[in-house]
């Protein structure tokens, strides 16, 4: 019976109308994937809330004066138009798996939009509101306005102590310790004898760094050569104008100050039943939501452990693009995502660290260092700006 109907279906050539939510690299990825597959046979529309594609991996090159944020970014609308993909921009206020629907709060299109199938990758929230006084103190470098507005208050640093670390649920290590590379060679070069002390914070304890042990002694070497202090097993759960404060009552004061913030799962499923308690979507190894038909999520948004990683997003969005195409012809949702870690941790200039590490295999990470891995990600970023745009 179910041959004969899916027969039907393609004998009346029903177009499926597939959405995908994010303009992100989750979002992104899963569009093209499927616009080069189904061609005009199904319509793709991508919905972000945004028309510009930012490549955060840089926003701390962008703080530092090394590039703009144009330099970083596309047009999404332009990118999808020339994929022959439909683009929508606004803001998703509510998914509705089980009606298969989205409600549209604002933007260019408002009220209901249904669809059979979905790609759910908004990206994460940041909970600034879980530490006390972050939003009035601290600054962070996730989005192209908060990188600039870094850059202007280091012009203002010159002595003291800088704090650069993570909140207790920021799932982002990388940016926290390019930052303070960077800041450590910008000290070197303006040649300032003024005394500064760069500090690293993290709630991790000890060297359990990355979710591996391996990288260890890389980091702190990295760290050491950079004179660059690191405290771990120190959870912020306060900010005021001159110190971070744990819930303990241990306090550190600074006189710069840039944060990773928590993160938690985004606004528009939250209360649908298919969420974590901290928000996160529920997803199996397929990259399907658990508990629905015809949903899928990537990126930032999903429950896997560890860090988030616009790699990680680009391999969960290629796995879910190819299980949706299966559901289209009848069959089942086969490949599977295996959950790896991928990163490089740029010291600047010519050096940098490379960490590969499967995040559901018990074997240690692979971890090299050296000049080949700087030129690399910068090679690799270049690369995906200029294929994506």
């Amino acid at each position: 019976m179910a041959f004969i109907v899916l027969y039907a279906l393609r004998a009346l050539k029903i177009m499926a109308n597939i959405l995908i939510l994010g303009g992100g690299f989750g979002g992104v990825v899963a569009a093209e994937y499927l616009a080069k597959q189904v061609g005009e046979k199904h319509q793709i529309t991508l919905i972000s809330r945004s028309r510009k594609f930012i490549f955060y991996p840089d926003l701390v090159r962008v703080a530092f004066g090394k590039c703009k944020p144009d330099d970083i970014s596309f047009d999404v609308r332009e990118a999808m138009l020339d994929r022959r993909i439909r683009f929508i921009e606004g803001e998703v206020a509510l998914v509705d798996p089980y009606r298969r629907r989205i409600i549209m709060a604002h933007g260019e299109v408002e009220g209901e939009i249904p669809y059979d199938y979905l790609i759910f990758a908004p990206g994460r929230r940041l909970a600034t509101e879980q530490i006390a006084g972050f939003f009035e103190h601290a600054n962070h470098l996730l989005t192209p306005a908060a990188a600039l507005e870094f850059g202007e208050v280091l012009k203002g640093f010159h002595e003291g102590r800088a704090v650069i670390g993570q909140c207790p649920g920021a799932r982002l290590p990388v940016p926290v310790y390019e930052t303070a590379f960077a800041l450590a060679r910008l000290l070197k070069e303006s040649k300032q004898n003024k005394p500064v002390q760069i500090t690293i914070v993290s709630p991790d304890p000890g060297d359990f760094q990355f979710d591996d042990l391996k990288i260890a002694p890389f980091l702190r070497a990295a760290l050491e050569a950079h004179d660059i202090e690191y405290l771990p097993g120190f959870p912020i759960r306060r900010v005021t104008s001159t110190a971070v404060i744990t819930g303990a009552g241990h306090a550190m004061n600074y006189d710069l100050l840039m944060l990773i913030p928590p993160f938690r799962g985004p606004g528009a499923v939250t209360g649908v039943g298919i969420t974590d308690d901290e928000g996160y979507v529920r997803v199996d190894r397929t990259m399907r939501v658990e508990g629905v038909e015809r949903m899928y999520a990537v990126g930032d948004c999903v429950n896997f452990s560890g860090p988030k990683l616009g790699h990680m997003a680009v391999l969960q969005a290629e796995v879910a693009a190819e299980n949706v195409l299966l559901e289209l012809e009848g069959l089942e949702a086969i490949p599977a995502y295996d959950h790896e870690m991928m990163l490089v941790i740029d010291e600047g200039g010519k050096e940098a660290i490379y960490l590969h590490k499967h995040l559901w295999d018990a074997g240690p990470a692979k971890v090299k260092h050296g000049r080949f891995w700087s030129w690399a990600k910068r090679t690799h970023e270049r690369y995906w700006l200029d294929r994506h745009a």
